[in-house]
């Protein structure tokens, strides 16, 4: 016997309060189910990666019985026993595994990402740790509802070394979210055994996090249902948040086709006497259950899986024609007003201020979360105040961008319209999976059965002598990933309007603002004013060259324009307002109308939104060119501190009308 077996044969254990006959039975499913994926996986039938969590089913069953329908989970890449302990269908599940579309997520998900949100079941994960700020957003929308929900987030122990995991709990922990951090300790993380690990260190880092421990057998189904009963029940109560380490073993390998070559035999053996089916029917024939109930709930589970199996070979493939289905829910179509001749002129940071306040005040399901957002009022003091006029909608959060992001793709996919900041475009960096993986995947992993109604907002700007990493442009790698849309105002109405479409979507947006726009003024606008997302503007008429920019270099282009004119040069100017998706027709509208081209953005010139426009220009609007296209943008090094490399490294006037009488040279 091991240690770990010795410390759980001492754990009293509880009173049994649970049909045991049920959880065996719920066991068997799972076991069955994963038994029957592993041949499957072996025949070819299941493509992909299959990660079989055999031996464990004690652990998401006990929980199951202890939660309520719309209680929320996240899982793992190991995640088949918790989603169909939660009441994921056989069929479906199998299905998905087959790739089919008829599967639960349409074959779009697979084995590593089932999800169904209608149980509560908000994923599972292929990123180690991930689902753990997720699941803290969904207790988030909890606890602003009081509707006495609460969410599990399943994860090996090794995701307690992961980014995800310390910050996700690090909010849990600050913030009292009904969560349950819920840690399968398996005894190996891939193929590293936990007892390389410090003894102790779950307990030590669930008090560091200010939540209640509890170590349990998670191989005991009896003992796993009856503790979660009450962990469950006191989360619910607002005790605040609780680690649970489940101690079992995983009986196959890290992945199907695992050799195993790391793995101590007689550990193994060990552990194979504690499978917890075979305590389970220990436990049955010890209350009266005979062989033959044994044997028929066996052959019950047998041809439930064998229908599942065969309704799901059934199902069709997902159609060519399939392919673009549920990338992002459709942009809203909403109708640009007028500005009012009589309004007073706005700053740009109040413009932000007031579509806050605006969709706070109307909309109980926004809140607003970020680093400093709520007592210190925003870094720029674009928040101040909101906080005390909106009591636990503005939040502060820890120094934890992951989180901050996570909890809000948690929140959104529980029905909220989160707003969350990240107070420097540079930092995306430090969060981008639950951006990138999360946030703008998981409707598409899902098969649209889920919405991520989520609003990021962020801020850039070079010139200040904010260095490499407070200055970066960063809206062409934002606008590579599909799912996300990226928004970037150039003025005041456009600001507030443009922010509050993006509360009103049910994709992602990120909303990019320029700090050195923050004091500058425009005009007024009513405060009912929406600006379409993907929908560009001419600012300005011309018929000799376009200009075609964003941001700060809108007014860069319009200043040059209006320069040119005394010329007698017109320049057209178009504000993209949108990088993701581009108004095509728009920008490809102004070309055929003036036959020349430049593209003026502030971010290095390599790679840029530029060179997309360029290409495209090419390609459908080849015919119309009179001229090169030209780009304008920063050199291709990162943003330089010193004030003498800064000034020639920033882009502005000079380089948009060098590249004007270039073109216009031709």
């Amino acid at each position: 016997m091991t240690h770990v077996q010795e410390k759980l044969r001492s754990h009293p254990s509880p009173g049994h309060r649970t049909d045991l006959a049920h959880l065996h039975r719920e066991m068997l499913r799972i076991r069955m189910f994963e038994d029957r994926a592993a041949v499957l996986y072996r025949d070819g039938v299941i493509r992909g990666f299959v990660h079989l969590s055999v031996g464990q089913e004690a652990v998401p069953v006990g929980t199951a019985a202890a939660l309520r329908p719309d209680d929320v989970i996240t899982s793992t890449h190991r995640g088949h026993g918790h989603v169909l302990a939660k009441g994921l269908d056989l069929s479906g599940a199998f299905a998905e595994l087959f790739g089919r579309e008829t599967g639960t997520n349409h074959g779009r998900g697979g084995s590593m990402h089932i999800a169904d949100p209608a149980l509560g079941i908000f994923g599972a994960n292929g990123i180690v740790g991930a689902g753990v700020p997720i699941a803290a957003g969904a207790a988030t929308a909890a606890l602003l509802r009081r509707d006495g929900k609460v969410a599990v987030s399943y994860f090996g122990d090794g995701a307690t070394s992961t980014g995800a995991f310390h910050e996700g709990a690090t909010l849990a922990g600050d913030w009292r979210l009904p969560l349950i951090l819920l840690c399968e300790n398996n005894q190996f993380s891939e193929f590293s055994s936990t007892h390389l690990k410090a003894p102790g260190l779950m307990e030590a880092r669930a008090t560091a996090y200010g939540m209640s421990f509890h170590r349990l057998d998670g191989n005991d189904v009896t003992e796993m249902a009856d503790a979660m009963e009450d962990i469950v029940a006191a989360v619910r109560r607002g005790e605040g948040p609780a680690f649970v380490e489940a101690v079992t073993f995983r009986a196959r390998g890290h992945y199907e086709g695992d050799p195993l070559k790391y793995r101590d035999k007689e550990l193994a053996a060990a552990w194979a006497k504690r499978d917890p089916i075979l305590l389970a029917e220990e436990r049955l024939r010890a209350g009266g259950a005979s062989e033959a109930d044994i044997a028929a709930v066996h052959a019950s589970v047998t041809e439930e899986i064998e229908r599942a199996v065969e309704s799901a070979k059934a199902g069709r493939e997902p159609s060519a024609g399939d392919l673009f289905e549920y990338i992002r829910t459709p942009t809203r179509a909403v109708t640009e007003p007028a500005l009012p001749a009589d309004a007073e002129p706005v700053r740009y940071s109040r413009a932000v201020k007031a579509a806050l306040r605006h969709e706070l005040e109307h909309d109980p399901s926004v809140f607003v979360a970020g680093i400093d957002v709520g007592e210190g009022g925003n870094v720029f003091g674009l928040t101040r105040g909101l906080a005390a006029d909106f009591p636990g909608r503005v939040r502060d959060t820890p120094i934890a961008e992951s989180a901050i992001i996570g909890a809000g793709v948690g929140a959104a996919m529980a029905g909220m319209r989160p707003v969350v900041e990240i107070m420097y475009s540079d930092f995306v960096a430090v969060c981008l999976d639950q951006i990138m993986n999360q946030a703008a995947k998981l409707r598409y992993m899902t098969g649209g059965k889920v919405s991520v109604p989520l609003t990021i907002r962020t801020q850039f700007g070079a010139g200040r002598s904010s260095g490499a990493q407070h200055s970066q442009a960063i809206e062409a790698l934002l606008a590579h990933i599909p799912g996300l849309q990226v928004v970037m105002p150039s003025t005041p109405a456009d600001a507030y309007g443009l922010l509050r479409s993006a509360i009103h979507e049910d994709s992602p947006v990120v909303v990019i603002e320029h700090r050195l726009l923050y004091e500058k003024s425009g005009p007024g606008f009513s405060p009912d004013h929406v600006v379409p997302i993907g929908k560009a503007k001419v600012l300005r008429e011309g018929t000799d060259v376009t200009v075609v920019s964003v941001s700060r270099m809108v007014r860069e282009s319009l200043a040059v324009a209006e320069s040119l004119a005394a010329e007698g040069i017109s320049v057209e100017v178009v504000d993209l307002r949108t990088v993701a998706p581009i108004d095509w027709e728009t920008v490809l509208g102004s070309l055929a109308k003036t036959n020349r081209l430049v593209i003026a953005h502030e971010a290095v010139l390599d790679f840029g939104i530029g060179a997309e426009i360029a290409a495209r220009a090419v390609d459908e609007g080849f015919w119309t060119l009179d001229a090169p296209v030209v780009r304008v943008g920063a050199p291709f090094t990162p943003a330089p501190y010193a004030p003498a490399l800064e000034k020639q490294w920033v882009v502005g006037q000079r380089d948009i009308e060098a590249a004007i009488r270039r073109i216009l040279a031709v």
